[in-house]
């Protein structure tokens, strides 16, 4: 589904990086941005044990399902960039609307099931009180650090929407076929800056991308923008012009270290290695160019800015105070009371 094409799977250890990553999360929280609708802890009186509970069924799924770490870290780019944070990418289709998860944009997206594991979670603690968007995001705070990302404080206090935003996805959302120029201002659109969308690229350092989305990059001549020494793989895993959509056939966004968020995805891209054609287009725009060179020397640079951008991103025109719900089940909207 275009350029955030992250289906996800699995992580590493933040030992070795904690006073760095510490460092990213505080320089990141300066740039937290202002929203007085939302708060940080805001369930500290009302579910005190909420950020504690959705941190731990993270960390379980995660143990157990290593792709579930990826898939929310995706959740929070998919719900969050189409007009708000209200949790509308988790609602089931009804016979008056189309889910966005069935969407052709939505393509590879997957684990919503363990999304309701951890809203039973919570509920089981809180009844009513925790909203699905709020679990959507802080969910991606906590996939990151599973996957060797910083921890990023993320407010609190978002409330559910009650509708599909299936229309509005080619709106809003980026694709992996873009130009530069129509990523930057879509993500500008709500506050992220040059630096902030080369960040949240960043994000492609983990995860795979399906041979669908990239063929076109191989058959019928192969892109000569492509490192040669790149291409045998990805010719050997995508061996098929036309690829089956359902089929197993992709390609690991970075070879090195495919489970980890890091840097790594940068030189890559500097190396022609990208998968998709915004990877390389990012390397070789002026606008983007020296942002990822500094990325690829600089993990710690590239944190602080994925945390800010992230923090922007997650503030996108939530429904907050007496607008939207508290869903039960966060696949469907709550019934109307008569």
């Amino acid at each position: 589904m275009g350029f955030f094409q992250l289906s996800l799977l699995s992580l590493f250890t933040i030992l070795s990086f904690s006073s760095s990553l510490a460092v990213a999360a505080e320089e990141g929280a300066k740039f937290c941005p202002k929203n007085s609708s939302l708060a940080l802890n805001f369930y500290k009186e009302s579910c005190p044990q909420a950020e504690e509970i959705i941190k731990t069924q993270v960390q379980l799924l995660y143990k157990l399902h290593k792709n579930t770490a990826f898939s929310w870290l995706r959740n929070i780019f998919r719900d969050c960039a189409v007009q708000s944070c209200d949790a509308s990418l988790l609602l089931d289709s009804t016979r008056r609307s189309v889910s966005e998860k069935e969407m052709d944009r939505s393509f590879g997206m997957r684990n919503f099931k363990y999304i309701e594991t951890i809203k039973e979670a919570v509920e089981r603690e809180c009844p009513g009180v925790v909203s699905c968007a709020d679990i959507l995001v802080l969910s991606a705070r906590d996939a990151i650090v599973e996957i060797g990302g910083p921890f990023i404080p993320l407010k609190t206090g978002r409330r559910d929407g009650r509708k599909s935003r299936a229309p509005l996805l080619e709106q809003y959302l980026p694709d992996h076929n873009d130009s530069i120029s129509s990523v930057l201002d879509k993500f500008s659109a709500i506050g992220i800056d040059t630096p902030g969308v080369v960040a949240l690229l960043g994000s492609h350092s983990v995860g795979r991308t399906h041979c669908t989305k990239l063929v076109h990059r191989l058959y019928p001549e192969v892109d000569p923008n492509i490192n040669p020494d790149h291409v045998p793989h990805m010719l050997k895993k995508c061996p098929d012009p036309v690829p089956n959509p359902k089929a197993v056939q992709y390609v690991r966004n970075d070879r090195g270290t495919p489970m980890k968020l890091d840097n790594n995805y940068y030189r890559n891209i500097l190396d022609d290695k990208g998968l998709l054609q915004v990877d390389h287009d990012l390397a070789h725009d002026k606008r983007t160019r020296p942002v990822v060179k500094k990325m690829a020397k600089n993990q710690n640079y590239f944190f602080r800015e994925f945390a800010r951008a992230l923090q922007i991103l997650s503030e996108n025109n939530p429904l907050t105070g007496d607008k939207g719900e508290i869903r039960k089940r966060c696949k469907v909207a709550n019934k109307r009371s008569v």
